[in-house]
């Protein structure tokens, strides 16, 4: 028998005692839970906060690679926009439901991402490539070359 008064601010004392099978859930009724299987709220921007991209720089390219778990590249854009913006987006389509199913937990993200990096004035915006190859996106953005400066001695006089 639990010590706790049998009502602490609507939960049953059951959450507090060690031998009770019930788990409490501090984020079940929080709106943006994933826990919640009807929140669109979660559902819409969790895929958006999910889609990580790393950049790095070598000496010839920028090069971004982006995990796409479960997406074709069909499901991916890959744009350039004005003023050396990449654009990656796409969508991840919710799983079917089926009436007779009961799902205990939603984890996976769905709906649509999109991420955009303004990239410096030596990338060469028309030489962009992508490739998919199990779930990472790689688009390389290969670098203008540098061009050195022309120094010219200047001969001093006096």
């Amino acid at each position: 028998m639990s010590l706790i008064p049998s009502s602490f601010w609507g939960r049953r004392s059951d959450v507090f005692d060690p031998f009770s099978l019930e788990i409490w859930d501090p984020f079940k009724n929080f709106p943006l839970s994933s826990s919640v299987p009807g929140s669109q709220f979660a559902r819409e921007n969790s895929a958006f906060v999910n889609s990580r991209v790393d950049w790095k720089e070598t000496p010839e390219a920028h090069v971004f690679k982006a995990d796409l778990p479960g997406l074709k590249k069909e499901e991916v854009k890959v744009e350039v926009e004005d003023d050396r913006v990449l654009k990656i987006s796409g969508e991840r389509n919710v799983e079917k439901e089926d009436k007779t199913d009961t799902w205990h937990r939603v984890e996976r993200s769905s709906g649509k991402f999109l991420r955009r990096f303004r990239l410096p004035e030596n990338a060469k915006m028309d030489h962009v490539k992508a490739a998919m190859e199990n779930g990472v996106l790689t688009v390389t953005v290969p670098k203008a070359e540098v061009k050195k400066p022309d120094v010219k001695a200047i001969e001093i006089s006096g």
